[in-house]
């Protein structure tokens, strides 16, 4: 049977990734909520197809869009996806686990390790992993808050740790790397900008350093062979990138 949960779904044009997650969680769930925004492709037609509440809104930005889906939900349970994860079988034997007996009844929500697939394997060490997220929550305890740049689910009380990974389909291509660095330094620095943080040569120099030493070896990047090699890499690199933007952004509103 369903457990009597609602799955809150944010997207737009992820008519691929929807046709890996809905299987996924269909039969799971009782409700699944999608809310979506400007939307070309097949994303609304596939959901409704498994069932799915769709809500058309206009973008707010990605913790505010994640919040109104939480809005939509009737459930007394929500658990909180991307279009890009799916569900491990052994997580979800662990969230059955915790809904079904009276451990669910001292805890307002659950957080669970997600594992992320890249360059044909899934990471397991480095910056990657464990990458812990809070996701399953009591109706009205809980929403995302946070600036522009990685929105996080704040639970109120007691949050309980639950076995098994929430499996993340993270890049279809090294080519999405680039891309998003950009995206997120540009993120980050309007971010540290609108809180008047101030950037330094010492931060700009020595950050970027730290983030590949912490990667590749303090967290043992290094036993995921080559895709761990990029990802230490890559990750020094954006920081590097946030940083010097942060200055950019700084000299200019300056002269």
């Amino acid at each position: 049977m369903p457990l009597p949960i609602s799955v809150a779904i944010i997207a737009r044009n992820e008519e691929e990734n929807l046709r890996r997650l809905l299987p996924n969680i269909t039969g799971f769930a009782e409700e699944i909520i999608l809310v979506h925004n400007d939307c070309t492709d097949d994303t609304v037609r596939i959901a409704k197809d498994y069932g799915a509440r769709c809500f058309d809104e206009i973008w707010h930005g990605y913790k505010e869009q994640k919040n109104l889906a939480i809005q939509k939900c009737t459930k007394e349970w929500i658990l909180c996806m991307d279009a890009d994860e799916v569900l491990s079988d052994k997580l979800k034997q662990s969230i059955t686990s915790f809904l079904s007996n009276n451990a669910s009844n001292h805890y307002n929500g659950a957080s669970f390790n997600r594992c992320s697939f890249f360059m044909g394997k899934w990471i397991r060490h480095g910056d990657w992993y464990p990458d812990k997220k809070n996701r399953l929550l009591r109706s009205s305890k809980g929403l995302w808050e946070g600036g522009e740049v990685h929105e996080h689910l704040a639970i109120e009380g007691e949050v309980c740790h639950l076995t098994g990974d929430l499996l993340h389909y993270s890049y279809d291509s090294i080519l999405e790397f680039p891309q998003k660095m950009s995206v997120y330094a540009k993120q980050f620095a309007r971010q540290r900008m609108k809180n008047e943080e101030k950037v330094s040569n010492l931060q700009i120099l020595v950050r970027p350093v730290w983030r590949f030493f912490r990667a590749y070896f303090f967290r043992l990047g290094f036993l995921d062979g080559l895709p761990g090699l990029i990802i230490a890499s890559s990750s020094s690199y954006e920081c590097m990138l946030k940083y010097v933007y942060h200055r950019e952004l700084v000299v200019s509103k300056h002269d």
